[in-house]
């Protein structure tokens, strides 16, 4: 370490500052903050903080900047801790954007860095460097920063990982100058940070005195809950309120144990269906989830009726943007307990469960519903499924029920490009347990590099494309919006198999529920990443249909 010491002397009083490089700063902080893996893909702008790499830091590489970004929003997802990443100046961001959208919506806690071009060279236009570096990634980070004096790297890193784990979490980004790593500067220590607060009492006191004199309550359930680790406590809130709990559109994350007797379904993402599934209810509870998320346009009838709403939530603009209902803010992880203090026990009826689909008959080709049972059934009990296939996700929900907190993630941004590398991420913060990484044909095309850095990693990573040989989700979208003859939705002649066992993943090709399953099971007992390619008939249910 290149250090100098100063001392300074006030009467009797002595103050010694160590003096050391941002570089070395930088790590020190990072070790001292738990942030010793770094997910990357280096180039010249990035050389400077990667010298003499320590031998305590892991570094993950990734083929492309959005299979980086994305393996460090599922590490960070998987974790609850945030994660940091080192991107490649103007372009390495550029290329990462799409899935740092998809971390900003998933509440992904990063801290995000880039390379820039040497402090002297920017008033010049210089090659690789970046014009308003800060602006660049905005708006979908929480904080941005490329700072003022070399000297102030460190505080701004350790500044941009206090906000990226203030609730609700999120995405930060710091710019810096490749030569600011060798600067001098005074270490940065670490703030004790306890940002989670508690819902306001009195705002929970009205929702309980609601909750209680309502006759036919429902809960809607979010992302939030899983994120804070809230699940439990969730659980037996329901209970108490003996309500059932339907899942809340396009929940990123486990909402509530699909196979417990109150959980009633997942709202569509359209106006019309949320009303019908709400409208018989005369108070509804939404907790961890937007009022609400939608994808097409009408009339949600709900936000005239007079029926309460009461949101508990960690995301003010979630609440702000709300357009009926009571809003609590603060940690789930706090107010869920206390709200279910304040409630007496429930004398209504419990809501009968709802039915089970039966099993999905075999034939050839494979349905999407039958190759999904299949699925569910190879899975091991303690294995993550990270989803990217929107088309098949009405019968995923059908077929395979999630029952574990921390079970399941997919993206909440509808941005394809995640799924891959988030199941790489999942499965470096997860060792000894399967992880399913379940993927449509179109959404494997967008991140198939983060395939390698599995293999590299050697990570237990089962790869199961559903291959329908297009885009199956602008298939329901054309139904829906009554669109017929839109060019680029056929994917005709990938060959998966080939493109896995190109970067060094074994993987097997399957057409009959035999070659089903007997290469599921060879997946999940593979002892690195293995990929299977399932050839599916065409046939793609409604995303919008109640279910």
């Amino acid at each position: 370490m290149d250090a100098t010491t100063t001392r300074t002397s006030v009467r009797t009083r002595t103050t010694v500052r160590t003096r050391t490089t941002v570089r070395e700063a930088t790590l020190d902080l990072l070790r001292a903050l738990d942030m010793t893996t770094a997910f990357g893909n280096p180039g010249s702008t990035e050389l400077a903080f990667l010298d003499r790499w320590p031998g305590d830091f892991r570094y993950v590489l990734g083929l492309q900047e959005a299979s980086v970004l994305g393996m460090a929003d599922g590490y960070a997802r998987a974790t609850g801790r945030c994660a940091f990443v080192n991107l490649h100046s103007a372009a390495g961001v550029g290329h990462a954007l799409g899935n740092l959208f998809t971390a900003y919506r998933n509440g992904a806690p990063l801290v995000v860095t880039a390379g820039q071009q040497t402090r002297s060279l920017l008033p010049n236009l210089p090659f690789l460097g970046a014009t308003d570096a800060a602006q660049f990634p905005k708006p979908y980070v929480k904080f941005s920063i490329e700072p003022a004096r070399a000297e102030d790297v460190p505080a701004a890193i350790a500044q941009a990982h206090r906000i990226a784990t203030q609730r609700p979490y999120g995405p930060t980004f710091v710019s810096i100058p490749s030569d600011d790593w060798s600067a001098p500067c005074h270490p940065v220590l670490p703030r004790a940070w306890y940002p989670d607060a508690s819902p306001d009492p009195a705002a929970l006191e009205e929702a309980a005195r609601a909750i209680a004199g309502a006759r036919r309550p429902v809960v809607v359930v979010g992302p939030e809950v899983d994120s804070e680790g809230a699940g439990p406590a969730l659980v037996a809130l329901a209970e108490r309120i003996g309500a059932p709990v339907l899942a809340s559109p396009f929940s990123s994350r486990l909402s509530f144990p699909e196979d417990h007797a109150l959980f009633a379904g997942h709202l569509p993402a359209a106006p019309q269906a949320v009303s019908d599934a709400l409208g018989a209810h005369d108070l509804v509870l939404v907790i961890g989830a937007p009022v609400f998320t939608f994808h097409v346009p009408g009339d949600c009838a709900l936000f005239h009726q007079g029926i309460p709403i009461f949101q508990m939530t960690t995301d003010a603009e979630a609440a702000s943007s709300a357009p009926a209902g009571t809003a609590i803010l603060g940690s789930l992880r706090l107010g869920i307990p206390a709200l279910a203090a304040l409630l007496p026990e429930a004398a209504r009826p419990l809501p009968a469960p709802r039915p089970r689909p039966p099993a999905p008959e075999a034939g050839t080709p494979v349905s999407a519903p039958y190759a999904l049972h299949r699925l569910h059934a190879a899975m091991p009990e303690d294995a993550i499924l990270v989803e990217e296939a929107p088309s098949h996700r009405p019968a995923m929900q059908a077929q395979m029920p999630v029952r574990r907190w921390g079970g399941f993630l997919t993206m909440a941004s509808g941005g394809l490009g995640y799924g891959l590398p988030a199941a790489v991420g999942v499965a470096l913060a997860s060792p000894g347990r399967r992880v399913v990484c379940l993927i449509g044909d179109g959404s494997f095309m967008y991140s198939p590099q983060a395939l390698w850095t599995a293999v590299q990693e050697g990570l237990p990573l089962a790869v199961i494309v559903l291959n329908n040989s297009g885009y199956g989700a602008m298939r329901s979208f054309s139904r829906v919006l009554q669109v017929r003859d839109a060019p680029g939705i056929e994917l005709p002649g990938i060959d998966f198999v080939s493109l896995a066992r190109g970067m060094g993943c074994p993987g097997r090709a399957v057409g009959t529920p035999e070659e089903l399953d007997a290469a599921l099971a060879e997946a999940m007992a593979a002892c690195g990443p293995f990929l299977v390619e399932v050839a599916l008939d065409s046939a793609v249910a409604s995303l919008y249909d109640k279910h």
